[in-house]
């Protein structure tokens, strides 16, 4: 078999022009409190600000399609939002959609196997048998060529790649016994640039401190230009000491690199929200006070927008204003992101893209 390096395809850098984006609709209640009753508004608030400048795959159940048609019914009427039938386990379209790479001409698929974030070593949930089949279905149902990297685990948030040769990683997240505990740190490596087309790993040390998904770099650290990227940043405690590790991998590798704060207060579970959830048996219980990995850094880069999560929290502004200046030829959306991160993840998590060789970008209103 073939691979997209050997075929001249890599992946393109997530500011480079999109054709669309892949979002699957919120109904799992282990993972979307009260029936996903808070949740939907987010998601569609999401999709309506990205559907402004390029197409929405939105995959939805029978079960969950009319709440999906009455939140979006404007943009599904315009075709801007298409609905898609292919069942998922839950909504993080980022880990479970394929990755997608391109010679500048041609868009083809790779689909990577997919265990929820640790399988029986530390898995987050047991039944993820559509989840792990969505890539491939996709592919086929959409007409991409689809290469094959199984049985090779990789979820899409735990890389990064400036579409210039080089990747981030976290050596916490790709080398934990959860992945490919079969294979070497070089193997691994190898199975990257093989299939995202690339020519250089970057392996930062750490994620977020308690980030259940063992530490994906797209909650730590993201492109924002060939060799600037910017780090999710603590001065203080063990995420302090994280962040200084990864700083220092990073500045030595060449990155110019801009410090973005986490939140200042812990965003920690309620009283309500744990009453809310519907967890699968055998799957962990949520617990009053525990403390969520909230990051400014989970933003998604659309045609239109840099979408970026807010917690209520006095450190908004100032990544809002940092990522404005990152990116002044995108409009910076703030999202009010509880919903999302008590469900497990953020917006860069809930988003998956598929480049365009040459697409003009739309603006957001």
């Amino acid at each position: 078999m073939t691979t997209p390096k050997n075929d001249n395809f890599s992946m393109p850098a997530e500011y480079a022009p999109h054709s669309a984006t892949i979002m699957i609709w919120c109904e799992r209640g282990g993972s979307w409190i009260y029936g996903a009753k808070y949740a939907r508004p987010v998601f569609a608030e999401i999709i309506k600000t990205i559907c402004r400048g390029e197409l929405v795959y939105l995959a939805v159940s029978e079960k969950g399609e009319k709440s999906a048609r009455e939140h979006l019914a404007k943009e599904i009427e315009e075709q801007k939002v298409i609905l898609i039938d292919i069942p998922a386990d839950d909504s993080w379209a980022r880990d479970m959609a394929p990755t997608f790479v391109s010679d500048g001409k041609e868009i083809r698929a790779v689909d990577w196997a997919f265990n929820a974030w640790g399988g029986d070593f530390n898995g987050l949930y047991k039944d993820y048998k559509n989840d792990d089949a969505f890539a491939s279905a996709f592919a086929k149902k959409n007409g991409f060529q689809c290469y094959s990297a199984r049985p090779f685990v990789l979820e899409g948030g735990s890389v990064h790649t400036n579409g210039k040769g080089t990747v981030i990683a976290t050596e916490e997240c790709l080398l934990s016994q959860g992945r490919n505990p079969q294979m070497s740190k070089t193997q691994i490596e190898n199975n990257l640039k093989q299939y995202l087309g690339a020519d250089k790993v970057v392996w930062i040390p750490y994620g977020v401190e308690g980030d259940e998904t063992d530490g994906h770099v797209d909650n730590i650290c993201a492109f924002v230009a060939e060799k600037e990227v910017v780090l999710g940043w603590a001065e203080e405690g063990e995420q302090g000491r994280r962040c200084r590790a990864d700083l220092t991998v990073l500045e030595k590798s060449g990155f110019k690199v801009h410090k973005l704060p986490f939140p200042k207060k812990p965003v920690c579970f309620t009283e309500f929200e744990v009453a809310g959830f519907e967890p699968e048996e055998g799957e962990d219980q949520r617990e009053v006070g525990e403390r969520l990995a909230a990051s400014y850094v989970n933003f998604y880069i659309c045609n239109a927008a840099v979408l970026v999560p807010q917690f209520g929290d006095e450190n908004d502004e100032a990544a809002l204003q940092i990522l404005a200046e990152l990116f002044p030829d995108r409009k910076t959306v703030p999202i009010y992101a509880r919903q999302l991160i008590i469900g497990g993840g953020n917006i860069h998590c809930l988003t998956q893209q598929i480049p365009a060789p040459l697409k003009r970008r739309g603006k957001a209103d």
